[in-house]
């Protein structure tokens, strides 16, 4: 059998030695920005998406080999332990190949099977299997016996059938060819609950549905799964289209592994009917579950992956820069919260306004607006998209327009940004620290500013769950789900870099090799001794050690410091190569910096040594070009139409831009300025076919779209990135409903031909199912 790391090499299309090398390095404590950054040449250049990858997949087949152990010591003490089924154990590459293998073994509840067993009846269950011609009622009857709890030959012939339907239940070969062949030929079969047709009218795309479980989308299992759980819809699994046909088959097929063909004879019909109870009662309720559990599995990775996707888009948006800004936090009743932040993101200034119903106090609010922004030189007004967010957009536009009147040189404009987060981290520990003495409302204001000025910076303090931009995040693992965001996160902060000395906790916690007391640290060794003048005073941080300087360093930037170095990407570890470079050119580190044609003149292979390749000394030499470059791109901020405020306000056919908040497998929301996200369906991104809407267009990114239907009962809009298009006009399949984004306000609209309806559901099994299901 391959090791751990060969199938980890064969999963990442890598090396077994490169594979080697990282697990030595994870083992030894490096994070995988670290490693994906200053490691190259150990790893032979593996990126941190092939990392990511590699460390799960090290997790699952960690665990694997674990459970192996466990199952053997099991089997082994209950003396059972032959060659072959050890030899079968061993070479089981997947959890479930495991499970199959250790079921007849397994410690389980008392069985009827075990019942009959013990009042001797599997020379009975034995011998009509091996020798039909005897006539199960005859042969029964030899087994009578009250004291043991057998009282007639209907009795026998029962505890027979339970040992046999046990026996070929645990087949470990037969249970892995029926979970191919049903995962092949399976349907995934959706009808309404009598009576929930308007409580679940959200799904009622769904009230009559089949697919085939090895192609439904990610997007559209999970709503199903969820339509089912709200206990709107009933599911089932059945063998085909034809679902009796299709029971026919596997019972076939079950007959076939367990030697039993009817010809006639005494015994066959019983054993018919035994076969048949072992697929329906056993067999298809094991493997439904077992592949309901497999596509939801796989349902939620596609989703966790979205999600994260997402919010590395979020994350890297394009940051508005050290400006002044001024955040509203719309309100209706409870009024507008205004906050003034300068450029280092300190709050200048608080307040609340009352434009709105009911004290409709338009002028007295745009004079206090006017006041704070000409007092505090404010550069932005950044406005939260939530409730009243159009209305408070247009009292921001006419205090530009009054401004620019009265200070005719000064430039002022205003953006509407998303606030989703915004309540929790006002809500927060974090926040309750940073500012004690403000109310929780004027927090959500001080976030909404900070977040125009840096994306990364601000959201960081916040759940990457309640950001807001997967699909059916609820509905996923939360633990794997909370670690690949973790993962994300991480991943984004150590790409752009962090400036210690205005960096916060919660930013510093995120920087590789940094826990979050660690981070506390940081700070408070700042504001007691001063800025960080350069890397090294660090290890003067307590509990900020060697490994974690290591890990660290790299990514923490000292702008103004000793060194020029430190505000660069190079690790302090390779700054000898930077020396070879100065000793070899005469110049001093600050006059190389910069200059472009000396150091694409450079040959890397001049300054490598046996510590520092050419990968390294190549990405030296680029972040010299540019020290501490940010990979986001420029900011640019969306306009929206004038007097397009509300769904009511659509027409199909409109073309107007908006800012992306949300991509999903299925396609792309877009607010347009209405409280409503529409959706670009995947079939509107583009001209050209797209397999994964991300290649078109990502969370952030700012489109023109046209109008294509408004849904007011159902609150959806239908978009269209290709203004070509005409409402009304035909576009293929549309996802099913019930798909609206959790965290925000988008939904769709579903329309696709449904297969013929299948042959119904056997009352049993579907309550057999639920229940199994639900626990």
């Amino acid at each position: 059998m391959l090791s751990i790391e060969q199938r980890i090499a064969q999963d990442i299309a890598a090396k077994p030695e490169q594979v080697r090398a990282a697990v030595a390095l994870l083992d030894e404590g490096a994070t995988v920005p670290f490693i994906a950054r200053y490691r190259k040449e150990a790893t032979g250049g593996l990126d941190d998406t092939q990392l990511r990858l590699l460390e799960e997949r090290l997790r699952y087949l960690r665990e694997l080999e674990e459970r192996r152990g466990a199952i053997l010591a099991s089997i082994e003490e209950q003396g059972k332990l032959g060659d072959a089924l050890k030899a079968d154990i061993l070479a089981a590459d997947t959890k479930a190949r495991l499970e199959d293998l250790y079921l007849p073994y397994k410690p389980k509840r008392r069985t009827k099977a075990q019942s009959a067993r013990e009042a001797g009846l599997e020379p009975l269950a034995t011998g009509l299997r091996e020798d039909p011609t005897q006539s199960p009622e005859a042969l029964a009857a030899r087994f009578v016996d009250a004291e043991k709890g057998v009282p007639d030959a209907r009795a026998a012939l029962e505890g027979a059938r339970a040992i046999l339907m046990e026996a070929i239940a645990e087949d470990a070969a037969l249970v892995g060819e029926l979970r191919d062949w049903l995962w092949e030929k399976g349907q995934i079969r959706a009808r309404v609950i009598e009576g929930k047709e308007n409580e679940g009218a959200k799904f009622r795309d769904y009230f009559d549905h089949v697919e085939p479980i090895a192609r439904i989308p990610s997007h559209r299992l999970l709503a199903l799964m969820r339509a089912r759980n709200e206990g709107v819809l009933e599911l089932e699994l059945v063998p085909a289209l034809d679902a009796e046909q299709g029971h026919l088959e596997a019972e076939g097929r079950v007959a076939a592994r367990a030697g039993i063909a009817d010809r006639g004879r005494p015994a066959d019909a019983w054993l018919r009917e035994t076969v048949r109870l072992a697929w329906r009662v056993k067999l298809h309720l094991h493997l439904t579950l077992d592949l309901f559990g497999k596509v939801r599995e796989s349902a939620e990775d596609e989703a966790i992956r979205v999600f994260g996707d997402n919010l590395k888009d979020l994350l890297l948006a394009a940051p508005a820069g050290a400006r002044t800004v001024m955040g509203l936090d719309p309100g209706i009743r409870t009024g507008v919260k205004v906050a003034v932040v300068d450029p280092t993101g300190k709050l200048l200034a608080t307040d609340t306004i009352y434009p709105h119903e009911p004290r409709n106090q338009w002028n007295e609010s745009l004079a206090r607006l006017a006041t704070l922004c000409t007092r505090h030189g404010v550069d932005l007004i950044a406005i939260g998209n939530g409730t009243a967010s159009r209305e408070t957009d247009k009292l921001a536009g006419e205090l530009l327009k009054g401004l620019a009147k009265t200070h005719p040189g000064r430039k002022l404009a205003k953006i509407v940004v998303s606030e989703a987060g915004a309540s929790v981290y006002s809500a927060s520990e974090l926040a309750a620290r940073e500012f004690p003495e403000l109310d929780v409302s004027l927090r959500g204001a001080v976030s909404i500013a900070r977040r125009l000025q840096d994306p990364l910076a601000e959201l960081v303090k916040i759940e990457p769950k309640a950001i807001g931009v997967g699909q059916y995040q609820h509905d996923v693992n939360q633990v794997k789900l909370a670690r690949a965001l973790d993962a994300k996160v991480e991943d984004c902060v150590n790409a752009v870099g962090v400036d210690v000395n205005t960096a916060s906790a919660a930013l510093l916690a995120r920087v590789a090799g940094l826990t979050p007391s660690v981070a506390e640290n940081v700070v408070r060794h700042r504001d007691a001794h001063g800025p960080f003048p350069n890397r090294k005073a660090l290890l003067k941080v307590p509990r900020l050690g060697e490994k974690a300087f290591e890990q660290c360093a790299g990514f923490l930037r000292v702008p103004s410091g000793d060194n020029p170095l430190d505000a660069s990407a190079v690790h302090p570890e390779a700054y000898p190569v930077v020396e070879r470079i100065i000793a070899r050119c005469g110049r001093e580190v600050r006059g190389i910096i910069g200059d472009t044609a000396f150091l694409r003149g450079l040959k890397p292979e001049q300054f490598t040594d046996e510590r520092f390749g050419v990968p390294t000394v190549r990405d030296i030499l680029k972040e010299l070009e540019k020290p501490g470059r940010d990979p986001r791109p420029e900011f640019v901020a969306p306009s929206f139409a004038e007097g397009v405020e509300d769904l009511k306000d659509l027409r199909p056919g409109m073309i107007l831009e908006g800012r992306v908040t949300n991509v999903a497998a299925f396609g792309a929301f877009v607010d347009i300025g209405v409280h409503q996200d529409g959706l670009v369906h995947v079939s509107a991104l583009s001209h050209q076919f797209v397999k994964d809407p991300r290649d078109v267009v990502k969370a952030g990114d700012i489109v023109k779209v046209k109008v294509m239907e408004v849904d007011l009962p159902r609150q959806r809009i239908g978009l269209s990135m290709r203004l070509d298009d005409e409402p009304g006009q035909a576009r293929g399949a549309r996802p099913g409903a019930g798909q609206a984004r959790e965290g925000g306000r988008g939904g769709r609209r579903g329309g696709a031909p449904l297969p013929p309806k299948p042959a119904p559901a056997n009352g049993a099994f579907a309550e057999a199912l639920a229940r199994a299901m639900k626990r």
